[in-house]
């Protein structure tokens, strides 16, 4: 299986929704730089306060090349996150992604898309209130 990624940007909410599947090669790697370069350009938030959900779950075990050279990637502040989730099965994916996210504190895996959101979104770093919900927004009302 080849390599396929998606981007949805989410300016409101300072988010970035990221899919990763496959099996990704060198050859493909500087089409999804371009693609993250478009999306952290549809953000409306200043550098570095955005939040990303990276959904790998179907993600397969990559090459020592590739596990390297998204380290790489991941440690240019250019792009750092406020906070970056990683849902992710359980398993050897795991265990590389976590060496990828070494000396990182602002990154976290998830074995769910809510449980990741909920930490994204959580009130914590600088003092930083998440955004609300609408169904959260009128049910306070």
């Amino acid at each position: 299986m080849s390599a396929d990624y998606a981007f949805d940007v989410d300016p409101a909410r300072d988010l970035i929704r990221l899919r990763m599947s496959g099996f990704f090669s060198p050859a493909d790697f500087p089409g999804f730089l371009e693609a993250r370069h478009a999306a952290h350009a549809r953000l409306a938030c200043h550098a570095n306060a955005h939040v990303t959900l990276n959904d790998i779950r179907d993600l397969k075990l990559q090459s020592q090349d590739m596990v390297e050279a998204f380290g790489r990637m991941l440690s240019n502040c250019e792009y750092h996150a406020r906070r970056l989730a990683f849902v992710v099965s359980p398993g050897l994916i795991r265990q590389q992604v976590t060496r990828a996210l070494a000396g990182r504190d602002d990154a976290r895996c998830f074995g769910s898309i809510r449980m990741a959101e909920a930490w994204l979104f959580a009130i914590g770093i600088a003092g930083h209130k998440a955004p609300r919900r609408q169904d959260e927004m009128h049910a306070a009302l």
